[in-house]
């Protein structure tokens, strides 16, 4: 079978933290040396991209001891603290730019520990025109917005920047974006594509909870009340211990829930959110479920669950797959939100799909993005 392949894809990350780390440890992971290996993507090639055609050609970050390095060297320092699966990543001959710190920094996190905690630089901060102009410079195709939850202001002034330099976008964070109407249609007259909101892990806390209560409507039992807890010791974790930065994500989780479940759940009766930080787990997240309810005859049941991952890792290959997605978006011309990888990658889409659904509208597009490009292959030929 003819291996059908395309230019690469470049990419601007936006927060070089725990999850960009496992997205570039993630591109070489599965480079040549594991040809035919897509365990933890949707597919090896995907509307004709490989994971080793990703290149990061632009990335900006606020925290001094990553601000001027080369990125290859910025993914493994502190306060990043995910688990190294692939430390041989070659140099990427682009240094980490001073981003714009507006609200993506919560000044709580002063009272942590150094190794813990943000340090950001003292230095004066890109206007719109300095960071539109690096997305240039850097041909950026796809930019992926990794800044911290609650960075409502930060979100917004790069997803401002995207449009300007005519780039695509993947919000992987609770802010919403994708989801907001304005937004899209704003992504949509620009004639650029929009992924989003808030990524989806590999299996993660949410998508587990979203399956059970999915479950639990297919099979007819009805779901009184649920609860979602979740630890961690990363700067996520870190950060969200200010409760006025998490009201996007409770929403973003909690609605990631209710869209599957039979009948909506009281609101006094369902709990999705972060629950606390516990430094030494690091980059591992302990999700602790249970949920309650009735089965034939109103007979009470319930499940409790414990799901311990590396949280960083659980989303990269999600986020390798959103990438080749909006470029393929981009390749054919379609703009405003992606409907089927923003239902299935994303907790917080503008439309809400069950994630079989999700999935085959995914298929679907890619599959139709395959045929073309094999057509016009086959025409050159």
């Amino acid at each position: 079978m003819t291996t059908i392949t395309k230019t690469s894809i470049n990419v601007a990350i936006i927060g070089v933290g725990n999850c960009a780390s496992s997205l570039v440890q993630g591109i070489y992971y599965y480079g040549a040396d594991r040809k035919g290996d897509a365990s933890g993507l949707m597919h090896e090639y995907l509307g004709g991209y490989k994971a080793s055609d990703i290149n990061i050609t632009a990335a900006f970050d606020i925290d001094k001891r990553k601000v001027g390095k080369d990125v290859s060297e910025a993914l493994f320092t502190a306060p990043n603290c995910t688990k190294v699966f692939h430390k041989d990543v070659p140099h990427q001959g682009v240094t980490v730019k001073m981003g714009a710190i507006l609200d993506g920094y919560s000044d709580h996190m002063a009272s942590y520990p150094d190794e813990r905690r943000f340090m950001p630089l003292d230095a004066p901060e890109p206007s719109k025109a300095d960071i539109v102009r690096e997305l240039k410079d850097a041909n950026v195709d796809v930019m992926m917005n990794y800044l911290p939850v609650g960075s409502q202001h930060a979100t917004e002034f790069y997803a401002e920047c995207a449009l300007e330099a005519g780039v695509s976008f993947v919000n992987n964070i609770p802010v919403f974006i994708a989801s907001n109407p304005v937004w899209a249609e704003r992504f949509e007259k620009a004639g650029l594509p929009i992924i989003g909101d808030d990524i989806k892990a590999q299996l993660g806390a949410t998508i587990v909870h979203r399956v059970l209560t999915d479950l639990f409507a297919k099979r007819g039992v009805a779901l009184d009340r649920t609860y979602q807890l979740n630890t961690g010791g990363n700067t996520d974790f870190l950060n969200m211990k200010n409760q006025t930065r998490l009201a996007s994500k409770k929403t973003s989780k909690t609605e990631a829930v209710q869209s599957v479940a039979a009948e909506r759940i009281d609101d006094e009766n369902i709990h999705v959110g972060p629950s606390d930080y516990v430094a030494w787990q690091n980059d591992n997240k302990v999700c602790f479920l249970r949920m309650e309810g009735r089965l034939f005859g109103d007979v009470p049941m319930n499940i409790e669950l414990r799901l311990s991952v590396e949280d960083s890792p659980n989303s990269a290959g999600v986020a390798i797959d959103t990438v080749r997605c909006a470029k393929v978006a981009m390749d054919r011309g379609q703009s405003g939100v992606i409907e089927g990888p923003s239902a299935y990658f994303c907790k917080h889409p503008p439309v809400q799909h069950t994630d079989d659904v999700a999935r085959l509208m995914t298929e679907a597009s890619l599959l139709v993005a395959s045929s073309r490009l094999l057509a016009r292959l086959m025409f050159q030929k």
